[in-house]
């Protein structure tokens, strides 16, 4: 009986050193070829797979008839024509399209995702990571109040509790807002009439150490007054808003420095609720 089931396994060994799916009258059999049942329930054998363990279930079983084993160009592990994404590159995982997978569905294959775990339906960048459209360090699906000003602090639900307008420009000498700056106010505006939650908001207004102290305390509550003032024609509650004046006595840089100065100079807006 032994000897019987030896010369057969050596009659086989031609058909199966071929590459060849194997089949003698429709049964499988292991060989120096790697064998294993495809996913499709198909017992398969080629000298191309790495050396494995034969797939026992498939030994003395239906096997295809004599089709060559399909070609994986990119060794994705899904045979080329069942594969919809050829050209994986090396060490991606795939589904069994043999498309790279994207596990939180963000369209994102998880190889490229840099932000796994992403919440279903939430906006990505080309990373993988969640949009921060207004930059505040809270992410969109987070953010409470979106189109938060540059600058401004918020609060771990992305609502402004100070904005820090940093030097606004003026005109020389003037406490008139310089044309070109309107616009950020602006911008300042619509996100302040957003707020509801908002009870009063203070505008201080501060200064670098050029001239003389006192009359950098009176610029600076002029500035203040004209910011405060500016919010209130687009639609910014006037009941809700005061300003003062803090001079030169608040830096937040150093004034032995252009870029120092340039700090200092600035109106702040304290949002109280």
């Amino acid at each position: 009986m032994h000897m019987k089931r030896t010369t057969m396994a050596l009659a086989l060994t031609p058909i199966l050193f071929s590459g060849y799916a194997a089949a003698e009258k429709g049964l499988a059999y292991d060989s120096i070829d790697s064998v294993w049942r495809t996913s499709y329930g198909e017992c398969w054998t080629t000298s191309y797979r790495d050396k494995a363990p034969g797939d026992a279930s498939c030994f003395g079983e239906p096997a295809v008839e004599m089709a060559q084993a399909e070609g994986d160009a990119d060794n994705d592990g899904v045979v080329d024509s069942k594969d919809q994404c050829p050209g994986t590159a090396a060490g991606v995982k795939v589904d069994d399209k043999g498309c790279a997978l994207d596990s939180d569905g963000d369209g994102v294959a998880d190889s490229n995702d840099k932000c796994p775990g992403t919440p279903a339906g939430a906006k990505v960048d080309a990373d993988g990571c969640e949009l921060d459209s207004d930059g505040d360090g809270v992410v969109d699906s987070r953010d409470a109040c979106p189109n938060t000003p540059s600058g401004a602090k918020v609060t771990a639900d992305g609502c402004a509790v100070e904005i820090v307008l940093q030097n606004v420009q003026f005109e020389l000498n003037s406490d008139r807002i310089s044309g070109e700056y309107t616009s950020v106010l602006n911008k300042v505006a619509d996100s302040l009439k957003a707020r509801a939650d908002i009870k009063s908001i203070d505008v201080i207004g501060h200064t670098d150490s050029t001239g003389s102290a006192a009359y950098n305390q009176t610029l600076s509550e002029r500035r203040a007054k004209a910011v405060a003032e500016y919010l209130g024609t687009q639609g910014v509650d006037q009941g809700m808003l005061s300003s003062m004046g803090k001079g030169e006595s608040s830096p937040i840089a150093d004034n032995g420095t252009k870029q120092g100065r340039a700090q200092n100079r600035r109106v702040e807006l304290k949002l109280n609720k």
